[in-house]
């Protein structure tokens, strides 16, 4: 069964942030863009033609803010606001916006905020493939950029993740992904019942864990170390498990 798509309209009325959207929502395998407009007169119109699921929007428009298109809304879809000022974040997530995104646009920062989207409306990562009610962490998934595409892995199969430099290197069950992003947006998307951060380098899987000390866990046959300042954090969430 092919996967479902979130269906996303990007309203901005600068065309290099659309074109920055554009580019981003392409690279995602569960995004479809349906649209793009450069006021909220036209996300209007193509809302009344076509179904939406989410909405990049962004704040000062001509005509008419964004937050103000919005309330104007009966049942608007889930909205991601845009903007390059600080200033109207509050004023978004009082409207029950899923996540604020501050120009310019890094990718890392884009997906974390569409996966805010899957955990708030599908219980899943970026892609639609299993049922809402899926409980089991082998039906979900996330996706890497390698070799300028999006590659997809199951966070069942992830041992442990290890930063070094501007890169990650993602250990599967299947093999190794490199990929160039920060260990701390990784940390930000993963599910923290499934995962956690045991040193500035690493992220471990918790159904992954055969054995750890106050310094070392040990995983795979792989013996990795808990610094100082996770350590009280790993110990109390070993023992509870």
């Amino acid at each position: 069964m092919p996967d479902k798509k979130i269906r996303c309209l990007a309203v901005d009325d600068e065309p290099p942030a659309l074109d920055v959207l554009k580019k981003y929502i392409s690279s995602v395998q569960s995004l479809e863009l349906v649209g793009t407009c450069a006021d909220a007169v036209e996300a209007l119109n193509l809302i009344s033609k076509r179904q939406v699921d989410l909405i990049f929007l962004d704040i000062q428009m001509p005509q008419i803010l964004g937050t103000d298109f919005l309330r104007t809304l009966k049942n608007p879809p889930k909205v991601i606001f845009i903007t390059a000022y600080r200033k109207f974040a509050i004023e978004g997530f009082e409207l029950d916006a899923v996540d604020y995104l501050l120009k310019p646009i890094s990718f890392d920062r884009f997906l974390k905020a569409v996966n805010r989207v899957m955990d708030a409306s599908f219980n899943g990562t970026l892609s639609l493939d299993k049922e809402p009610q899926a409980k089991d962490p082998g039906a979900q998934h996330i996706y890497f950029r390698t070799n300028r595409k999006m590659t997809k892995i199951a966070l069942a199969d992830i041992i442990y993740i290890e930063s070094f430099k501007d890169y990650i290197k993602i250990i599967t069950t299947t093999g190794t992904v490199i990929t160039k992003q920060s260990i701390s947006s990784v940390e930000d998307i993963l599910p923290n019942d499934l995962f956690i951060r045991v040193h500035r380098s690493f992220i471990v899987s918790l159904n992954k864990i055969e054995s750890y000390s106050n310094e070392l866990v040990c995983l795979n046959k792989v013996e990795l170390p808990i610094s100082r300042m996770y350590r009280h954090e790993v110990e109390r969430i070993l023992n509870h498990r």
